[in-house]
């Protein structure tokens, strides 16, 4: 399958602020999330559970506003997933380098071993959880900030916290040596809609 080639992509600018879809989370809540995301965040379409069809119809509504909004656009699965789909880049754990240099990869990592993977692997940024304690994983407790800062500074590429993040706690950031922030419930939820 041929390279093609991402507007959003050419420059390779890594947004700090990323929308995780999640089927919890449900289509209309998704799209409309989507489109109160300021230009330059990014989406990492999940969506595992669906079918095939039922699943890149969701994505072709998201990138429709993707587009529109200058957001970048990536799609959990292969490269050549993304390939396909025209995403601007492909999101999960991989054992081989990429092929198109200009799709960007992230990978989810929790640990140091996890994180020299996927640097092997090419990933260009890497989301780190679960930072605190969250609904997607409701029996783990959160990596904590003492050591997400600690794995974080032994990263060689930039990283992202996941994970029981919402935009109050952006500020510590910083000083976690964090390159951003990815949430589900932190960005999906609204003030009528909140648990």
């Amino acid at each position: 399958m041929p390279c093609h080639q991402s507007r959003n992509t050419a420059k390779m600018h890594l947004p700090h602020l990323w929308l995780m879809s999640d089927e919890r989370v449900g289509d209309e809540a998704l799209l409309a999330a989507v489109k109160r995301l300021p230009r330059g965040a990014g989406v990492i379409f999940r969506h595992y559970s669906l079918s095939s069809l039922e699943r890149q119809s969701l994505f072709h509504q998201v990138q429709g506003i993707t587009r529109r909004r200058k957001l970048m656009l990536i799609v959990a699965g292969s490269e050549r997933l993304a390939l396909a789909w025209k995403a601007d880049g492909f999101h999960g754990r991989t054992g081989h380098k990429r092929h198109c240099r200009h799709l960007v990869q992230t990978a989810p990592v929790h640990n140091p071993t996890e994180i020299r993977k996927a640097e092997r692997s090419g990933a260009h940024l890497l989301l780190l959880s679960p930072l605190f304690p969250t609904r997607s994983h409701p029996h783990a407790t959160g990596v904590g900030r003492i050591r997400f800062a600690f794995f974080a500074r032994q990263a060689r590429r930039p990283v992202i916290a996941l994970g029981g993040m919402t935009a109050t706690q952006e500020k510590i950031l910083r000083q976690l040596k964090a390159y951003g922030w990815a949430a589900i419930d932190g960005l999906s939820k609204t003030p009528n809609n909140s648990e």
